[in-house]
Formats: structure tokens, sequence, C-alpha cells
């Protein structure tokens, strides 16, 4: 009874103290409002601590997935906050954090999706208009880049699940933007790649296990890019199901790759 008692007192004080963590990293993120008309997107940004409006920073766009949707402004950073927020990473990496949430009733992509299936039977169709989210961060990111503290050769974007599908999509709409990109268990349309692959360096993580989205969806993205001419990074995880970001996140390479790709 007592080895059974301290193994819970153990779990107890592992949770304490990962929630604690997460708590810290969140007080990192102010949280902000961009407003169009008559909509509202909620996001959380987290500025350099030794921020000099006279200074150019880089900026980093997360897009998170579609459990983190809603508008309490604070559930997006539950996965991938803490990677940016860190001590460490804040001190090597000076950049402008940002992350968006979307609404309950919206998506980052314009992917139809039949979750009758597992993994989802997901297609990304073409020639439709931006979702109301996502134009909303397609607006807000263009306005923050024409800040004069944002190095506009230093913007990067990332996301997973539906955040990585919304990554896919954005960058083959705004494709002379961003210097780097990142998808973690999502996927996108491969014509699309043709606006984008040989412009803007991307790291595509998977699970080969995965039971939602189904890994072949980031296999048909790499080989998409690398027949218009992008030279892909590529991890499919063998082990992983969805939640290959916890992999992803413990890529010791991932932020000096992110970081090192410059717009030119």
């Amino acid at each position: 009874m007592i080895s059974i008692s301290l193994k819970y007192v153990s779990i107890i004080v592992l949770l304490s103290v990962s929630n604690l963590l997460v708590a810290q990293h969140q007080e990192s993120y102010s949280k902000e409002f961009f407003i169009s008309q008559s909509d509202t997107l909620s996001y959380r940004i987290m500025m350099p601590e030794d921020f000099d409006a006279t200074k150019q920073y880089p900026v980093v766009l997360f897009l998170h997935g579609a459990g983190q949707r809603g508008t309490d402004n604070e559930v997006q950073l539950v996965n991938g906050g803490n990677l940016f927020a860190s001590e460490k990473n804040r001190k090597d990496f000076k950049a402008i954090v940002i992350f968006p949430q979307c609404r309950e009733d919206s998506y980052w992509s314009n992917a139809k999706i039949d979750r009758s299936t597992m993994p989802f039977g997901i297609e990304f169709p073409v020639d439709e208009k931006p979702t109301k989210s996502l134009n909303l961060v397609m607006q807000f990111i263009e306005k923050l880049s024409a800040e004069p503290y944002v190095d506009k050769h230093k913007i990067y974007v990332g996301g997973l699940s539906m955040g990585g599908m919304g990554t896919f999509e954005i960058v083959s709409r705004k494709p002379t933007l961003f210097a780097a990109a990142f998808t973690i268990c999502g996927g996108g349309n491969p014509e699309t790649t043709k606006t984008y692959a040989k412009n803007t360096p991307f790291w595509i993580f998977h699970g080969a296990n995965d039971n939602v989205v189904d890994p072949k969806l980031s296999l048909k993205m790499v080989n998409a890019i690398l027949e218009n001419g992008g030279k892909p990074n590529f991890t499919l995880y063998s082990k992983d199901n969805h939640n290959s970001w916890d992999s992803a996140f413990s890529e010791p390479n991932l932020l000096p790759w992110l970081f090192s790709n410059v717009k030119e």
C-alpha cells in the first residue's frame, strides 16, 4: 500500500510541476485581439524579453490543432507554447511568437473531412476562398510584417494537425512571405506546392501509426514538393500515432533549422 501511495504522490507531483510550467509559460504570452470590420481574431503573442523597437526580430506564427478551437484565448498554447517560451529558447532564438486561436465554428484550411472512417477521409479543394479564420490570420500577419521591428526576411509558420493543414494552405496563398515552414501530422493539396516548392523550405513530420490524419497525406506533400523542385526535410516516426508533435517538439534541430532560413 505504501508503494502504491508513493506512486500516486509522485504522479500528482509531476502533474503539478507540469501544470505550473504551462501556467508560467502562458504568462509569457499576452492576450490580444485583431479586429477586421466585424470579425475578431484572438491571439497570444510573446515578445523577446529584451525587446527593442529600434531593432528587428524574426516572427513565428503557430497554428494549433482542431481540439484547441474556441474563444478562451488560452488553450491554443497547450501544444507548442512551452517550446518557444522555455528560458533557453527565448535566449537562443529572440523572436516574436504568435499563437492565434481558430473559432469553434471555423477551420484553418478548406479541408473537407469525413469522420466516419479512421483515419479520417480528407480532401483539400483548390480555388476556394480561405476560411474566415485563415483570412483573419493572413490579414493580421500582413499588418504585423509591415512593422519596422519585424525582420521581413525571417517570418516563419508552423502548425500541427488542423494547423499543419493550415500551414500548407497559408504558404500556398502567401508563397513569398515565409522564410520557412514546418508541419506536424497535417496534409494539403499537392497541386498547390507549385507555388512555393522552390521558395519555401519545409520540414514535414508525421507518425506512421497516425489513425486520425493518414501519414500518406504528408508523404503526398513531400513527393509533390520534390517534383516541383523543392527539397523538404521529412521525418516519419515509426512508433508515433497522431501526437507526433511530442516527438517533433523534442527535435534538437527544429528551431536551429527554422531560424537558419532567410528569405532572399
